[in-house]
């Protein structure tokens, strides 16, 4: 497949007509670059509101089957075109014949009913608020994904400090039996000196305080531990088509009209009709601002998440790191032995004799005498 870039995807829009495979060779594109799905949907909406009425439908189709078939790979798609789908719905609707609006309003019925969008977001979407609310959506994702993620690890880590808090309250029910055991009945009013404490009372107390260290460390430990490296690539990548790369929507809030921001155009109204559309434009222009807003908000929190995630993955591979080259260091020790080892044994096979430069022995070596010969031998000397 193609890469991706803007003009590519407006060159295929071009050529989309009404025919099913035209729609899915289309769609099938899409769902492979959907790393790009936040320019893609905003290129998607330009276009739409360029063409004229009749392919509008289309392109509805095609966000359908986008839509509907990227669900399993991911909510990019789901996600991004829920922040264009009130103006795309507007712009499609608009001035268009009955049969087209009936249609549109059965694509969204059937989003409805196949749980991609919840009854008041399509609510929204139909009714043109949508915008307001919908944009909200990815920073409710973020906090939903950590929210999930603390909530997958809090019942371990309280089953783990209950536990503890058990053995404490346990050790601490031995410690007051043995302590009794040593205070005389009479005396256990007085206070008992230091000295005349038991000889493992104190070796009990470092264990609990050391038992109370581990819940305190626990507890302020971060549940999310060290990041996946694919996954912090994917948002990183996810980071390059955010909020404030979106140059469509920064070439819309550039293109403003100077009378939404100033408020010396306000001595110009001489009448309710001109009052009524300044009015309009101010608030199109507040509406433009908000989702904007919203989206960056978004997006800092994302940087804020993705910052915290490249410090964790640093000082893992840190940790890695050291690791190796302690490692490193002991292999090192090793192979210093191994050399001196192996000099050694060198220096040793050159001290041998060359047996080349022996004598050669024709006919062998005597015989060696026997026992009888031997005894002789004693006898003779006798």
């Amino acid at each position: 497949m193609s890469s991706f870039t803007d003009s590519n995807f407006v060159k295929k829009l071009s050529e989309l007509n009404n025919t099913q495979q035209s729609i899915q060779t289309l769609s099938l594109w899409l769902i492979h670059h959907r790393k790009h799905s936040k320019t893609i949907t905003q290129v998607w909406l330009r276009e739409l509101q360029k063409v004229r009425p009749s392919m509008r439908l289309i392109y509805m189709y095609l966000a359908n089957d986008v839509i509907q078939n990227s669900k399993k790979k991911g909510p990019e798609f789901t996600r991004d075109f829920a922040t264009v789908m009130t103006d795309a719905f507007a712009s499609a609707t608009k001035d268009a014949e009955e049969k087209v609006k009936k249609s549109v309003d059965r694509i969204l019925n059937i989003w409805q009913e196949r749980g991609v969008y919840s009854k008041n977001t399509i609510d929204k979407i139909k009714s043109g608020t949508g915008n307001q609310i919908i944009h909200k959506s990815a920073l409710q994702d973020i906090t939903e994904r950590r929210k999930k993620k603390i909530e997958e690890y809090i019942p371990t880590y309280k089953k783990a400090i209950s536990d503890i808090a058990a053995e404490i309250n346990l050790k601490r029910g031995r410690d007051k039996k043995k302590v009794e055991e040593y205070v005389p009945v009479n005396k256990v009013k007085d206070p008992q000196p230091v000295d005349a404490a038991p000889p493992n009372k104190k070796k009990k107390k470092e264990e609990m305080l050391s038992l109370r260290e581990e819940i305190e460390l626990m507890s302020k430990d971060d549940t999310s531990g060290p990041p996946d490296a694919e996954e912090l690539v994917k948002r990183l990548s996810d980071l390059e088509h955010s909020a404030s790369s979106d140059a469509a929507v920064r070439e819309k809030i550039a293109a403003l009209p100077p009378e939404v921001s100033d408020v010396n155009h306000l001595a110009k109204i001489h009448d309710k009709e001109s009052g009524v559309m300044l009015s309009r434009k101010v608030e199109d222009a507040c509406i433009l601002l908000s989702e904007y807003n919203f989206r960056l908000n978004a997006e800092l929190e994302e940087r804020k998440m993705v910052g915290k995630m490249l410090k964790d993955f640093i000082a893992c591979q840190k940790e890695q790191l050291m690791s190796a080259e302690k490692k490193i260091e002991e292999y090192k020790k090793r192979l210093d032995k191994v050399t001196e080892v192996r000099g050694e044994l060198e220096s040793h096979i050159k001290n041998l004799p060359d047996f080349d430069l022996l004598p050669r022995l024709t006919g062998g070596l005597a015989p060696l005498p026997s026992a009888g010969d031997l005894f002789n031998m004693q006898d003779g000397r006798h």
